[in-house]
């Protein structure tokens, strides 16, 4: 058995908390300033984190090579399993043309490139984060703006910093679901303060994206649709997080930030050519003014459609309980972990959703797409072999990164630092959203960053007096700000737009907008601990 101990370095929670973040420093060193491959920053901290735990913390070898395995496992099922699906389903479409299709559609309903990137990066990719998550919208929104016309760089910034709003309830629900059972907090209750949280980045993120697009002119001439956008948005993810479903509020918030962008007129202007040939310095498809037929149009649809109908079905009470009934459930071997405290640790035993997890019900979207599409069984299994040598480079960094975070979590790395956040006392409020940022940004995975911190936000909160629930939920929404700079992500983006070994220039050019709207959100939970916001709570 080995027990977790908060202060192994000198009997110091601050020395032991600088020597545990060590290999998060490394990664994002070797990131952003050596400017290393991600795949190997990832293994490279991977190694670094292995070390910590077996010397500084004496964690068994054994088990610390069983913590890495486990984490690895993890980002191969069921992260990577959802974004190869996902992927593939994409693939399929650019196979029979219906991608372009689709792409036309979106190009149609605006000729500003301005408000391209607000229909294809923060809408339609936030349909995508509800529907898939874990880096797809960022590789099929990337790929859709560059066709678009916009640079490749500019792209992957755009698509990377617009998927920060419906993070917290993306793939269905499962950080705010994964949230609630790490802290045992009802899951209508953290759904509802994080859905008085996440909403507020919505106002600001698409003025961003304009200003990322096109400068101070983009803000100043097309604010007013990208404000509209965004509180349509808002509202709707804070009624349907609030009133309806936490697993249905980006959906919603998707759709009606389209909704709101069709309706406003200024959307719908010709932007003068000059703006077009300064913005779209890339090169436009020269198929995107073509006429499609009614019924390809809808049947280029049909995939994501697909995707929310079989979601959908999976949230009815009797299936969603037919499909818990799936999970199968494993002693992990050569693991006995306890915490400071003498509890089991819940990595002990491996959960394994076979059919539930959102993988599967995507690969099942799949077979029923290649079935609209009329994709040969042969073809599709082609198209998924390919998605998966396509991202071999991203499973590489997912799975490193996954590994280290298991490592870094089950030696008592991770409880180190939190511990070490949680004495700031009165600061608390304002670093909270903070550690689940830089979960985020080593996990990748808001999911993963409130399995990693949830419980001790919570332990936190109690301690210091402030509202447990406020600051579990600020952890998540803290996290998805932490998204764009994620290793994987980058990856990704970098893969999809043709900038592979690139990932360090894309986190130089996200990592302000990410500290920045963190600054904002920290802003927010220390008004929300006090009368000045106290009001905004539940």
């Amino acid at each position: 058995m080995y027990v977790q101990e908060l202060e192994p370095v000198a009997g110091s929670l601050g020395l032991s908390a600088l020597v545990a973040a060590l290999p998060l420093v490394i990664v994002l060193v070797l990131l952003g300033g050596v400017r290393l491959k991600a795949h190997l920053a990832g293994l490279t901290g991977l190694l670094a984190a292995a070390l910590v735990a077996w010397l500084a913390y004496g964690m068994p070898l054994d088990q610390t090579l069983s913590s890495a395995a486990q984490g690895a496992v993890f980002g191969l099922f069921p992260i990577l399993w959802i974004v190869v699906n996902a992927l593939w389903v994409y693939r399929m479409t650019v196979r029979t043309r219906h991608f372009d299709i689709l792409r036309r559609s979106f190009g149609g309903l605006s000729d500003d490139p301005r408000i391209q990137a607000l229909v294809v990066a923060f809408c339609f990719g936030a349909l995508l984060e509800a529907l898939a998550g874990f880096g797809a919208p960022v590789a099929i929104c990337s790929v859709m703006l560059v066709a678009l016309g916009f640079e490749p760089v500019r792209a992957a910034v755009v698509a990377l910093v617009a998927n920060t709003a419906p993070v917290a309830f993306g793939a269905m629900g499962t950080p705010v679901v994964t949230l609630s059972q790490v802290t045992e907090l009802p899951l209508d209750t953290v759904a509802s303060v994080v859905g008085r949280q996440t909403p507020l980045l919505a106002l600001v993120v698409p003025l961003v994206l304009v200003w990322l697009v096109d400068g101070r002119r983009g803000l100043r001439e097309t604010w007013v649709p990208a404000l509209a956008c965004g509180i349509a948005f808002a509202v709707a993810q804070f009624a349907a997080s609030n009133y309806v479903s936490a697993q249905l509020a980006d959906i919603g918030a998707a759709l009606a930030g389209a909704g709101a962008l069709v309706a406003v007129p200024q959307a719908r202007r010709p932007v003068a050519e000059p703006v077009r040939a300064a913005v779209l310095t890339g090169a436009r498809s020269e198929d995107l003014d073509e006429a499609d037929p009614r019924g390809e149009v809808v049947r280029a649809y049909a995939p994501y459609a697909l995707i929310v109908v079989i979601f959908s079905v999976a949230q009815i009470p009797a299936v969603k309980d037919w499909l818990a009934r799936t999970t199968q459930t494993y002693d992990w071997p050569f693991l006995d972990v306890v915490n400071a405290d003498g509890d089991p640790v819940g990595a002990n035993v491996f959960s394994w959703p076979i059919v539930s997890t959102g993988g599967t019900l995507v690969l099942l979207a799949g077979i029923l797409t290649a079935v609209v599409l009329g994709v040969h069984a042969r073809v599709a299994v082609r198209e998924w072999a390919a998605t998966v040598h396509e991202l071999r480079f991203a499973i590489l960094t997912v799975t490193s990164v996954l590994a280290l975070a298991y490592v870094m979590n089950l030696s008592g790395q991770a409880a180190t630092i939190g511990h070490f956040v949680a004495a700031a006392g009165a600061g608390l409020a304002f670093l909270s959203p903070v550690l689940g940022w830089f979960g985020v940004a080593v996990s990748g995975s808001d999911t993963s960053a409130n399995a990693l911190f949830g419980a001790l936000q919570v332990t936190a909160a109690r301690e210091s007096g402030l509202s447990p629930e406020l600051l579990a939920a600020a952890n998540s929404s803290g996290g998805v700000l932490g998204k764009m700079i994620s290793p994987q992500n980058l990856t990704i983006a970098c893969a999809a737009v043709g900038l592979a070994g690139r990932e360090g220039d894309l986190l130089r050019k996200v990592l302000p907008w990410s500290i920045g709207l963190l600054l904002v959100m920290c802003l927010i939970v220390v008004g929300q601990s006090s009368p000045v916001l106290g009001w905004m709570l539940p």
